[in-house]
């Protein structure tokens, strides 16, 4: 049997097990991938995880600003794919792309669906306190992650599981599972299910916005918002990383800062919740201890006027 003719679009590291999984067990006609961009101080020009590994492996390249432009859909139809895989590609895919393909397109999406629909699944299942979420793939439609799903795997999330453990283990249970897709297409043997959209979430682009934190909340949901973003949650002038609950009984107003020792603890809507990783304005990331040292800490840090 010959090998399926694939063209696959992706642009970050999650994506890059998926396409590394294609390689052996298919014929990668091409890899379409979001245009580089500028990043750190220098805003230099840096490719896409995709595009870095790609080009590692021989595998051509486009990088169209707009996938769903005339010529870009006529320069892969001309390559006559049998199928597109999509894994965290970052852009919408038209109609007539869709209608490429003779077996279409298959989108490797990082929940359960109908829940988390949309750009961010992995960190708003940890920021709404999922305990278990997965990796569904999909057929392919013109809505958002509305296509009939072909398999499904569940993982699970731990307590105090953060952002790069979960995405790690997603990333790898999705390659898995868009193997075992293929494998039961070549041999007619996928059953469609459509999407109740009675049972649908969304999950949205993650915002400058989405990480401030509001310590008048509950401390397990900004725990989780932590965790959810790592890296990404403020509090004023800080960065706050990591974050873990505490049964020590200590009575503090929401947003008041208490230090016991080398510990850090932040007063929330229902009790305190310790600091355990924190970056200040311009500095490195520090663990509680060593940013106690060499800061003066005080309730100031944590407000977000």
């Amino acid at each position: 049997m010959d090998k399926l003719r694939v063209i696959f679009m992706g642009t970050p590291e999650f994506a890059v097990p998926s396409l590394a999984a294609l390689i052996d067990k298919t014929q990668v006609l091409c890899v379409v991938t979001q245009p580089d961009k500028p990043r750190g101080r220098g805003h230099k020009l840096q490719p896409p995880p995709v595009k870095v590994f790609a080009q590692e492996n021989g595998l051509p390249v486009i990088q169209p600003p707009k996938v769903k432009a005339p010529e870009v859909v006529a320069q892969l139809a001309q390559l006559k794919p049998d199928l597109i895989v999509v894994v965290a590609f970052g852009q919408i895919l038209s109609q007539a792309l869709l209608d490429v393909p003779r077996f279409g397109c298959i989108n490797v999406h990082a929940s359960l669906l109908p829940k988390l629909r949309g750009a961010a699944p992995i960190e708003w299942s940890i920021i709404r306190g999922e305990t278990v979420t997965g990796v569904t793939t999909m057929q392919m439609n013109a809505g958002l992650d509305t296509g009939d799903m072909l398999l499904s795997s569940e993982v699970a999330i731990g307590a105090d599981m953060i952002l790069p453990e979960l995405r790690e283990r997603l990333m790898t249970v999705g390659a898995d599972l868009l193997l075992k897709t293929l494998y039961l297409l070549r041999r007619g043997e996928l059953h469609p299910v459509k999407q109740d959209d009675a049972l649908s979430t969304y999950a949205p682009l993650i915002k400058r916005d989405t990480g401030l934190i509001d310590w008048t909340r509950p401390a397990r949901e900004i725990h989780n918002l932590v965790r959810g973003l790592y890296g990404s949650a403020r509090a004023g002038k800080l960065k706050i990383w990591r974050t873990q609950l505490t049964a020590d009984n200590l009575s503090l107003a929401a947003g008041e800062v208490k230090i016991v020792g080398q510990r850090l603890f932040v007063g929330t809507g229902d009790g305190a919740l310790e600091v355990l990783e924190l970056q200040a304005a311009g500095s490195k990331k520090l663990n509680a201890a060593d940013f106690i040292r060499g800061h003066k800490v005080g309730d100031g840090f944590w407000t977000n006027e």
